[in-house]
């Protein structure tokens, strides 16, 4: 078996990072929500209908990923270990 390191763990600073990925990734997902909705806009009734479904579609991504990165933020302050491993479990999985 490979060596896993923070076993039961995650890294603080990994934590910090998945956040600012998952808050960007959200940032991005309105802007391009918007962009959807702007440029695939045409004359015909269904490719408005379209542009429109498809840019709630792509916007409706924001709140889990905002969320997401909410939960990474809180998780990295506290930096505890996994729920429901014990500090033996977790000193096994370490001595891997």
């Amino acid at each position: 078996m490979g060596e896993r390191p923070y076993a039961g763990r995650m890294n603080p600073s990994t934590c910090r990072t998945l956040s600012t990925i998952c808050f960007q990734a959200g940032l991005i997902s309105v802007v391009l929500s918007i962009a959807i909705w702007w440029l695939l806009n045409g004359d015909d009734v269904e490719t408005r209908a379209h542009a429109e479904r498809f840019g709630i579609f792509v916007g409706l991504w924001a709140p889990t990923l905002l969320i997401l990165s909410n939960r990474f933020d809180r998780y990295a302050d506290k930096a505890k270990p996994l729920p429901g491993l014990s500090d033996e479990v977790i000193q096994r999985l370490d001595e891997r």
